[in-house]
């Protein structure tokens, strides 16, 4: 970008005056905003207060060392991009209650490792859940000095919480989310459902969308909802025969079992019950697939409130090249086929795009759980358990494992997304079309927007956090079970070269991430913040 000339827009310049300690960093790239508010790839000077951890001020241009009062701390990142920390807000914590499948220390030092410096836990998997305010004290109990980035939370949406949506709200939750199907298996087998997070009714709906109405939530959907086109054999967890159970571990079973219609017909269904709250913002997580993309775009022409988001293993990964066994790629709903990720691509890049947020939805487990094959079963946790063979019934479970139906679902990616969407891009041959500010306005800007931090977090700007990722767009790297630092080592990812390497993380100024120094400084006392300020109504018009 070059400098303006014209008078009236003088550039700004750093608080050189003031007796505030600052730090600066510059590079030769960066993504900020110009002087139309449009995100471009720019020389920056960006000036940070030691003191408040804030951006004081942006330049498109690179300042030497010399404008700056002597011993001022001054770090060149040329020529590495920098971009704003990424805002995941689909993050499973799972502490307290299931902390052995991921926790606060655990899985937010994964974030940090990979660029990520504000996740958004979600309400189930933990016990309790985030279903009332007592659970959120809880909360907030078990994330106390544990967090090496900042962290939001979600409430949960179940049969007979009513009563608590308001306080939640007034407590700070940055939305709320319910199931229009019961999460877990389909059948009440092995692993079970999640029974402290049940599944929602549509009158269940309709009375959050009553109570939720004139406050400025949003109400975020697993939009599925089984259809009676289900088969028997589809249904998959009560084959019992030697030829069943193979079908079992063939991943185009399971992909038959959670057909497109799942997520079109529970997304209809919301649809119809949104005029009950016509300012509410709802948003569907996880979308997956295509044929759900015209129905929501006709709503939103109609004034409909909402929104979609979709995930990195949904625009990476496609079901033709998922092994047979291979439960690590197990998720709800499903991965998809080739087809349907080119076109939630081709979505992605229209200017009228119903998906709006891209986002890991990191949902692990224990090795346990997944039912890894032998093969697989290598894969540690963090404290060296290893892939078991008996369930905690004591139940011999050798014809379960590698069982897509029976295996516990969810895609582990925290801290990994900036790469996988880098490596994805360029394999597609889609750079002429999609750059690095792409990603900054999916992952950054309208994450961070989606969940009323916008003030806070998402942009390089001037009043902002400093959260900075310094990215080495053109490096390479294999992801090893030795570097991954959420707890449980299991990833459909392990193996593959990603594109892009995440250098240094910065949370409020302060580097918490770098990667030729061994990473996260265990020696460091984390400085994440809990993030449970009062949402604001948005005076902006609707998304």
């Amino acid at each position: 970008m070059s400098q303006p000339t014209n008078s009236n827009h003088e550039l700004p310049t750093p608080p050189l005056e003031s007796l505030e300690a600052v730090t600066i960093l510059v590079s030769s790239r960066a993504v900020i905003p110009d002087y139309q508010n449009n995100l471009t790839v720019s020389p920056a000077t960006i000036t940070i207060s030691s003191t408040t951890g804030h951006i004081l001020s942006v330049l498109p241009l690179i300042l030497d060392e010399s404008h700056f009062p002597p011993g001022t701390p001054y770090e060149d990142k040329s020529p590495y991009i920098l971009i704003p920390g990424l805002v995941d807000t689909h993050v499973h914590l799972n502490e307290p209650g299931r902390t052995e499948w991921e926790g606060f220390a655990t899985g937010t030092r994964a974030a940090a490792s990979g660029g990520v410096t504000t996740v958004i836990d979600m309400p189930l998997n933990a016990i309790p859940p985030t279903t009332t305010a007592k659970g959120l004290e809880e909360k907030i109990k078990a994330a106390q000095s544990q967090c090496w980035v900042d962290v939001g939370f979600y409430g949960g949406i179940v049969p007979g919480n009513t009563d608590q949506l308001l306080p939640l709200v007034e407590a700070g939750v940055r939305g709320f989310k319910g199931f229009l199907i019961e999460s877990g298996t389909l059948i009440n087998t092995f692993p079970p459902k999640v029974e402290e997070f049940p599944a929602v009714s549509p009158e269940d709906v309709a009375l959050a969308m009553k109570t939720l109405a004139s406050t400025p939530t949003t109400l975020l959907f697993h939009a599925e909802m089984e259809t009676p086109a289900i088969t028997a054999t589809s249904k998959g967890s009560s084959m019992n025969s030697r030829e069943e159970a193979k079908l079992a571990k063939a991943y185009d079973t399971f992909l038959v079992s959670r057909p497109p219609t799942f997520e079109t017909t529970a997304i209809r269904e919301i649809i119809k019950l949104a005029p009950i709250a016509p300012d509410l913002r709802l948003h569907i997580v996880h979308l997956s697939a295509h044929e759900a993309l015209p129905i929501l775009r006709s709503a939103r022409q109609k004034g409909v409130n909402i929104t979609a988001e979709t995930c990195f293993h949904y625009l990476a990964l496609a079901s033709e090249d998922i092994s047979t066994g291979d439960t690590r790629h197990k998720c709800c709903p499903p991965i998809r086929s080739k087809q349907n990720k080119l076109k939630l691509w081709e979505e992605l890049v229209r200017e009228d795009s119903v998906i709006q947020t891209v986002v890991s939805d990191h949902s692990p487990c224990t090795p346990e759980l997944k039912l890894l094959p032998p093969h697989l079963e290598r894969h540690a946790s963090e404290n060296g358990t290893q892939g078991a063979t008996k369930v905690e019934s004591g139940e011999d479970q050798n014809t379960s494992k590698g069982s897509f139906f029976e295996a516990w679902g969810g895609v582990a990616s925290v801290g990994l997304g900036l790469p996988i969407l880098w490596t994805a891009i360029q394999s597609l041959d889609l750079l002429e079309t999609i750059t690095i500010t792409d990603i900054v306005t999916w992952c950054c800007e309208n994450t961070s927007k989606q969940v009323g931090l916008q003030h806070k977090k998402g942009a390089l700007r001037a009043g902002l956090d400093a959260d900075i990722c310094v990215f080495d767009d053109e490096a390479s790297s294999v992801v090893e079970e030795s570097r991954l630092l959420f707890r449980n080592k299991v990833t459909p990812y392990e193996g593959k070269t990603l594109k892009g390497v995440v250098k240094e993380t910065y949370l409020r100024g302060q580097k918490i991430f770098a990667s030729e120094s061994g990473g996260i400084d265990e020696s460091q006392v984390p400085m994440g913040k809990l993030l449970l300020d009062k949402l604001v109504a948005d005076k902006e018009e609707k998304s």
